[in-house]
């Protein structure tokens, strides 16, 4: 009777620790999708604004091109390109290129995310992407991380904005570069760099 009262013991906690490995197991980048390669056409999608407004990628694209950047609040990595993501929307925004700020990371509540831009001085839009629907489906694991769309929403460079965390360091300015030639209708030399930063922090 008490080795069968210990077998059942044993047994239900064997399906408890399951459950809670299934309930905890979440979603991670190995899980992921690979990232879309240049080329692909990129569908459209909605999500809130900060304040909950809801805008299409469609609606918020430039007429040249658009800049879609996975960023985040409290990442150091994010935070040291604050500066130059808002420099791009700036420089390319007469250019006809638009620049979109997504913020993926559940840690991150919309309240947030709205406080830090206005703290950062980031006057480009920025969507919340609750679950992080649009990151999985784009592959996006790092903050920052770079899309770049060409006028008809085909992607022409994925990766890194440029390849040091720290101004000085800067030796090859990537996005920079894919903007140019894509802006002179030329064909983007490079469409990938690897990106690097904090990990999005996805729902479980």
């Amino acid at each position: 009777m008490k080795k069968q009262y210990a077998l059942a013991l044993f047994l239900g906690a064997v399906l408890i620790l399951a459950f809670a490995a299934i309930a905890g197991s979440g979603r991670n980048a190995s899980d992921l999708p690979a990232p879309p390669v240049a080329g692909t056409m990129i569908d459209d999608f909605t999500l809130p604004d900060a304040d909950g407004a809801s805008h299409s990628l469609a609606s918020l694209k430039g007429k040249n091109g658009t800049v879609v950047i996975f960023i985040a609040t409290k990442c150091p990595v994010s935070n040291a390109y604050n500066d130059r993501m808002e420099k791009v929307f700036e420089d390319y925004k007469a250019k006809g290129i638009n620049v979109i700020g997504i913020n993926s990371n559940n840690t991150e509540p919309a309240t947030e995310v709205k406080s830090h831009a206005a703290e950062k001085g980031l006057k480009f839009t920025i969507l919340k992407d609750d679950g992080n629907k649009i990151a999985d489906r784009l592959g996006a694991t790092r903050t920052p991380e770079v899309y770049l769309l060409d006028a008809k929403g085909k992607l022409a460079y994925h990766g890194r904005i440029d390849n040091g965390q720290k101004p000085e360091s800067i030796t090859s300015n990537d996005l920079r570069d894919a903007l140019n030639e894509m802006i002179e209708g030329k064909a983007v030399t490079k469409t990938d760099g690897a990106a690097f930063g904090c990990s999005i922090k996805r729902v479980s």
